[in-house]
């Protein structure tokens, strides 16, 4: 069980410092496997917040501090009504129910709205023209508007500043960086709101898997780091293209 967790978080972490999101939808349903589903969501999120303060700690230099600032305090607050919308969607009928592999998959019109709205914007990635086209400075609040309100509609943030981001002038170290910051906020942000158990951790976890998993995800920062010269705005375009896709159709499924 440690073994398949921990290679998970190192895995996740390496694969997601250059897309910048995506760690909590690949780590928390392995963890869910072996966890009731409160505790390994607290798990998730208390590795993903140490992951990305390890991230902005890492590389902190190349954060496009004026993006970093403009595009991510308006997504910040536009995350809040994004999320209000969400609880008042969630008494909406359930289009499908159906069983995977003994998991209930459940699809309800709000993922099928994100989950196209994600497709969508891989597509847009995709596009030779859109790859030629950037937000100016008066779009980036604009920009982080939108991020930030989809981003709390679907609860997933990340997905949706990754998409944006893409769409500003910077390079792939700017993009890593600034996505690790404005990230670190959101997470301090809804740590500050909403907690984390962590009575409810040490009650069910031991503190060395805790540990284990958060250095796991440490080292899949520094092995990403080693190569990260060799890491162009294209690659990260096509990555973020692919788990966009990905994420996108796995919600509309209602896996997640």
């Amino acid at each position: 069980m440690a073994i398949i967790i921990i290679v998970t978080a190192f895995f996740a972490s390496l694969l997601t410092l250059f897309s910048g999101f995506g760690l909590g939808t690949l780590l928390m349903p392995v963890i869910a496997v072996f966890f009731p589903l409160a505790v390994a969501i607290a798990i998730t999120a208390f590795v993903h917040l140490m992951n990305n303060l390890f991230k902005l700690i890492t590389l902190w230099k190349n954060i496009h501090w004026k993006i970093g600032l403009q595009f991510g305090i308006p997504a910040l607050l536009s995350a809040i009504p994004g999320a209000w919308l969400l609880t008042k969607l969630t008494d909406l009928e359930n289009v499908s129910t159906y069983d995977l592999f003994d998991f209930e998959a459940t699809m309800t019109p709000i993922k099928i709205i994100i989950g196209s709205l994600l497709i969508l914007f891989a597509a847009v990635e995709f596009l030779s023209v859109a790859k030629k086209t950037h937000f100016t400075d008066k779009y980036l609040t604009i920009g982080g508007i939108l991020s930030g309100f989809f981003g709390g509609l679907s609860g997933h943030q990340g997905a949706f500043r990754s998409a944006f981001l893409l769409r500003t002038t910077l390079d792939a170290r700017q993009f890593i960086a600034t996505n690790a910051f404005i990230a670190s906020l959101v997470d301090i942000t809804r740590l500050i709101v909403y907690g984390i158990n962590m009575n409810l951790l040490l009650k069910e976890v031991s503190l060395g898997l805790i540990i284990a998993t958060i250095l796991a995800a440490f080292a899949g920062v520094l092995v990403g780091k080693t190569g990260i010269h060799k890491i162009t705005i294209a690659f990260i375009q096509k990555l973020v293209s692919i788990m966009l896709f990905m994420i996108g159709l796995i919600l509309i499924l209602g896996i997640i």
